[in-house]
């Protein structure tokens, strides 16, 4: 009998002990704020929009030309680059431009989903692209009137692309870009 009871007592301690195991990877906690929008329409392009309190819209001086912006959410590292092209007769070109900087991402990106803009009263029409993955951009889209404006845009995050981490500042902003596509007005 102590035979048998020495080793299960040894084998019953060796049981008990505790293993190790890495901690999971945590993320700082966002408090994400009140959306309040207001009309931005000081701006030298030929639209206007409403954006939010919390981001603020600058002319790209980086660029030779004039035809670039950027909407910069200072807080969280993100800034959306857009740029604004006159049709003349090359929206077919555009659009493809447009879709092959979007797919550019496909390497990196594990899903790239495409929902329609069609605002027929307000004469807007595009795509907004949802980019999952660890890509540089996770959220692109282009506007149009069909006959004379081209909107295109791209936000992207002052980070290494971590789509885990960002993923709920990208939701967040998402909505900001979905609001200024809904009132995105042609002057």
């Amino acid at each position: 009998m102590k035979r048998l009871l020495i080793p299960f007592l040894l084998l019953l301690l060796i049981a008990c002990q505790e293993t190790p195991f890495p901690k999971p990877t945590g993320y700082f906690r966002i408090d994400l704020p009140k959306k309040e929008y207001s009309t931005v329409d000081s701006i030298p392009f030929p639209f206007q929009f409403e954006l939010t309190q919390y981001a603020n819209v600058n002319l790209d001086r980086t660029k030779e030309d004039s035809r670039f912006l950027n909407v910069d959410f200072p807080s969280y590292g993100a800034r959306v680059h857009m740029s604004y092209l006159k049709i003349d007769s090359n929206l077919p070109t555009l659009l493809d431009d447009a879709r092959t900087l979007v797919y550019k991402h496909l390497e990196k990106a594990q899903d790239i989903s495409e929902t329609s803009i069609r605002k027929e009263n307000k004469r807007v029409y595009g795509v907004f692209y949802t980019l999952d993955g660890n890509t540089a951009s996770g959220s692109q889209f282009y506007l149009t009137d069909s006959t004379n404006h081209f909107v295109r845009g791209a936000l992207y995050f002052n980070v290494v692309p971590n789509f885990d981490s960002i993923a709920p500042v990208q939701t967040f902003i998402e909505q900001d870009i979905q609001h200024l596509i809904e009132t995105i007005n042609w002057k």
